[in-house]
């Protein structure tokens, strides 16, 4: 499938119909590795470490490690996807056109609904730290906020994304400093044993890879992107590579000072740390850092999901009246004002600890099928290795997750498996 196809449902081509016209190509390498970043780096540090080191114990940094080679795996499968299809809409494109429709809105649907979770549980970490006694409020204004900023087009988005990956960057070096160059420090805490045991440096590993899930949403804008082909290659492993860097950097230090118990029991582990390590005057720093982190998250994650949703609304997957765009700004407008409206009353509802795990399901599943659809791109054996061994890791870190998140995910999806069947039958009557 190519921009200029505009046969194939879901294509952007000159042949699209009035209201579903192309959408802007603003964004260069850049652009899009900015907008990775300002998913994975704020709900990595800032949401998955805690409970992570909850699960893994001393086996935080093994758990990492696994993480990373899943990571890996799906970034080059994603990468060589995107490569062949351009378009919008990620996985939903790739399952379709490699494995099948059902494939291709399995994908879609494991998407917009893990995703949709992921965004409430940004917001709520971003009320949780500006204003606890009014968390929920606050996220709701926060999403309201974001919206808009992508309602205006999507360059506004990446400015942005920029200044707050920047900031982030900026607050995490110092933890890092702070924490390895204090007297607190302890090279013996760095421990790297099994004392979760093996179930629970899965589950961290699944916690973490839900962490560097966010180059996903360069995949997503296929359509925004200058020279697709070239530039979604380039910019998914780099994504990638910083910010694992990043991860492993911000774990060793905030482990040599708290230890991997005392970094499971904490609340705020960066804030903590800093103070453990003799510099209370930073923590409050490192709180905003949190807040700008959370929405930096958030605001590609809207991205990203709207994307998708313009994607499955084109193929009638989803109401075809959100795949329009906007005449003035070139965005999927009606698609980001009804993800907004979903995330907003989420975020007024639900708890940071329902969402975050439910998300980690549907993403582990989305990854599976763009593993899946990768195998099929080659029948040499070296060429299909990394897509299988991204399939298994896909797999085994989904069902590690806690009990409650694998049931509640296996059943939304499962429903949303009988919506389509059902569809599909009155539509063939």
């Amino acid at each position: 499938m190519t921009q200029s196809d505009p046969g194939r449902p879901g294509s952007a081509g000159a042949g699209s119909p009035q209201g579903t016209a192309d959408l802007r190509r603003t964004l260069g390498v850049g652009d899009a590795v900015v907008i990775g970043l300002g998913s994975m780096i704020g709900a990595g540090i800032f949401a998955a470490l805690g409970p992570a080191a909850r699960a893994a114990g001393s086996g935080l940094l093994l758990a990492l490690g696994v993480a990373a080679v899943v990571a890996y795996c799906n970034a080059t499968a994603s990468a060589r996807l995107a490569a062949r299809y351009p378009a919008s809409g990620g996985t939903y494109v790739y399952g379709r056109e490699r494995l099948g429709e059902f494939w291709g809105y399995l994908a879609g649907w494991s998407f917009v609904v893990g995703k949709t979770s992921s965004c409430a549980a940004m917001a709520l970490t971003v009320g949780t730290y500006v204003w606890p006694g009014q968390a929920h409020a606050v996220a709701v204004g926060a999403v309201v906020a974001l919206t808009a900023v992508n309602y205006g087009g999507v360059q506004k988005s990446a400015w942005l994304t920029r200044a707050i990956v920047a900031v982030v960057l900026a607050v995490l070096a110092s933890v890092v400093v702070v924490c390895l160059t204090s007297g607190g420090s302890a090279a013996e805490r760095l421990d790297v044993g099994v004392s979760g045991g093996a179930g629970g440096v899965l589950q961290a590993a699944g916690l973490l890879f839900f962490a560097f899930a966010g180059y996903a949403r360069i995949a997503t804008l296929g359509e925004e992107v200058r020279d697709p082909a070239r530039t979604i290659p380039r910019a998914i492993p780099l994504a990638l590579g910083i910010a694992l860097v990043v991860y492993a950097a911000v774990a060793v230090a905030v482990v040599s000072v708290l230890g991997t118990e005392g970094l499971g029991q904490a609340t705020a582990p960066l804030a903590d740390a800093v103070r453990a390590a003799g510099a209370p005057g930073l923590v409050p720093v490192v709180r905003v850092g949190a807040a700008v982190a959370a929405l930096g998250s958030l605001l590609a994650l809207i991205l990203g999901v709207s994307r998708t949703t313009l994607a499955m609304a084109r193929d009638r997957h989803l109401p075809g009246g959100l795949a329009a765009v906007h005449p003035r700004f070139r965005v999927p407008h009606r698609a980001e004002l009804a993800v907004g409206v979903v995330v907003a009353v989420l975020a007024a509802t639900v708890d940071v600890r329902g969402a975050i795990g439910f998300s980690s399901f549907g993403v582990l599943v989305y990854y599976a099928i763009a593993n899946a659809s990768a195998w099929t791109l080659g029948s040499a054996v070296m060429s299909r290795v990394v897509p299988a061994v991204g399939l298994v890791g896909c797999v085994t870190l989904a069902f590690a997750l806690p009990w409650v998140s694998v049931a509640v995910g296996a059943g939304v999806l499962g429903s949303g498996a009988v919506a389509y069947g059902v569809r599909r039958r009155l539509g063939s009557r």
